[in-house]
């Protein structure tokens, strides 16, 4: 472990302790060569399984591909850091309990776009376009009416 501010590799932990969701251990450290503190956390790393491209190309799973795509369809929408963190721990966990070695990025899109859909019409419709594709404003209309036409069944339904 190198400090961040002078890559001294002399430091000592003055605090350890669970994350906040226990699957990882933050360490609170103090740099003896120039003195600044900086903070750690120590994760398992668990055997994710590869992501099956839709090319049929299989990539390591990366939580900040998902993440970044999510967090960019949620700009500007009420919808929080927490929340978003969340759903992927979750989605991270339904992934390990498969027990799978492979999954193809078409079950994590589309889960992805049935928890955006819960969250906003906008952010889902923003990512499905990128998701989907969408070439012209007919592929957002249609994917719009869609929504609606889902919104309108289920007050139909109440």
């Amino acid at each position: 472990m190198r400090c961040p501010f002078c890559h001294s590799t002399t430091h000592k932990v003055i605090d350890s302790r669970p994350s906040r969701e226990a699957n990882a251990i933050r360490r609170r450290r103090h740099c003896l060569k120039c003195g600044q503190r900086f903070t750690t956390y120590e994760e398992v790393e668990a055997g994710m399984p590869l992501i099956i491209k839709k090319d049929q190309r299989r990539e390591p799973y990366q939580r900040t591909k998902i993440s970044d795509g999510i967090k960019k369809a949620c700009e500007k929408r009420p919808i929080s850091i927490d929340l978003i963190e969340n759903f992927l721990d979750d989605l991270e966990k339904e992934m390990l309990a498969s027990g799978s070695r492979e999954i193809p990025s078409s079950w994590i899109g589309e889960k992805v776009m049935a928890q955006l859909r819960q969250w906003d019409d906008v952010a889902y419709v923003r990512f499905a376009s990128v998701y989907r594709h969408f070439t012209d404003a007919t592929d957002f209309m249609k994917e719009i009416r869609q929504l609606l036409d889902s919104r309108q069944t289920v007050l139909n339904e109440s």
